[in-house]
C-alpha cells in the first residue's frame, strides 16, 4: 500500500497500523454495526478527523485491515508440504483461527453491506475473498498434477466453494464453530469428493462427534 494517501499530509506508519488493529479488535469485540470511527481513532489513539483523512468510512478501514493482515498471513497462504491434504488442512486451520480470533464480524459486516455495494463487493472479492479462494485452489490443482488427486477441473471450483461456503454459512447462523475440527472435516470430506488416493486415511483422523455418555444400568 503506499503510505501517502492521495491528499493530506503523509500518514505515519505507526498510527495507520494502530487504526488497522483498531478497527478490527473493536470489530470483533463489538460487532459491526456497533464499530464507529470515532471509537476506532480513540483505540488507536489518533484524531477522528486523522482517520478520516485517510478512509472515508469504517468499511474502507476494514478492507485495509484485512488485507494488511492477509500480507502479514502470507506465509499461511501457500502451504507446501509436499502432501496436499495436509496442505488444505494448514490453510483451513490458519483461515479459521483468524475468524474465531479477529476477523469474523468485519468479514460478516463487510459481506452484509457488499450486497447492495457493489463497489464494496468488488473490492472484498479482490482483497479478501479471492486470495483465499486461490489460495486453496492452487494446493488442490497441484494434487491433480501430482496425482494425489483425480478430479475434473470444474470439481475444483465447486470444492473450493464447499469449503468456504461452509465457513461462511458458519458465520452467519452460528449454530456450529468455525474451528480445527471443521478444518479436519473440509479436509476429508475434499478427499472424498476429489478422488484422493489418501481419502481412507483422511476420514479416519476424523474423530467422531462426542456424544451422550452411556446410560447407567439400573
Amino acid at each position: 500500500m503506499d503510505e501517502t494517501p492521495s491528499r493530506g499530509r503523509p500518514r505515519s506508519e505507526t498510527a495507520r497500523r494502530a487504526v488497522l488493529d483498531a478497527a478490527l479488535r473493536l470489530c470483533q469485540d463489538g460487532g459491526y454495526q456497533a464499530l464507529t470511527m470515532k471509537g476506532i481513532a480513540e483505540s488507536a489513539g489518533v484524531g477522528r478527523q486523522t482517520v478520516y483523512r485517510w478512509w472515508p468510512a469504517k468499511q474502507d478501514v476494514l478492507i485495509d485491515a484485512l488485507r494488511d493482515l492477509g500480507l502479514r498471513e502470507a506465509e499461511h497462504l501457500d502451504p507446501d508440504s509436499g502432501d496436499t491434504l495436509r496442505d488444505v488442512r494448514s490453510l483451513m486451520d490458519a483461515t479459521f483461527a483468524l475468524t474465531r480470533q479477529l476477523t469474523g464480524k468485519a468479514l460478516i459486516g463487510l459481506m452484509a453491506e457488499a450486497q447492495h455495494d457493489p463497489g464494496l463487493s468488488d473490492r472484498l472479492q479482490t482483497t479478501v475473498i479471492g486470495p483465499r479462494r486461490q489460495a486453496l485452489r492452487t494446493i488442490l490443482a497441484r494434487g491433480v498434477a501430482r496425482g494425489e488427486l483425480t478430479a475434473e477441473d470444474w470439481a475444483l471450483d465447486l470444492a473450493v466453494d464447499f469449503a468456504f461456503g461452509t465457513m461462511w454459512y458458519r458465520l452467519i447462523s452460528h449454530h456450529a464453530p468455525v474451528d480445527a475440527r471443521l478444518a479436519e472435516q473440509i479436509t476429508a470430506a475434499l478427499a472424498t469428493l476429489l478422488g484422493s488416493t489418501a481419502a481412507d486415511g483422511a476420514r479416519a483422523a476424523v474423530s467422531p462427534p462426542a456424544g451422550p455418555p452411556p446410560a447407567t444400568a439400573r
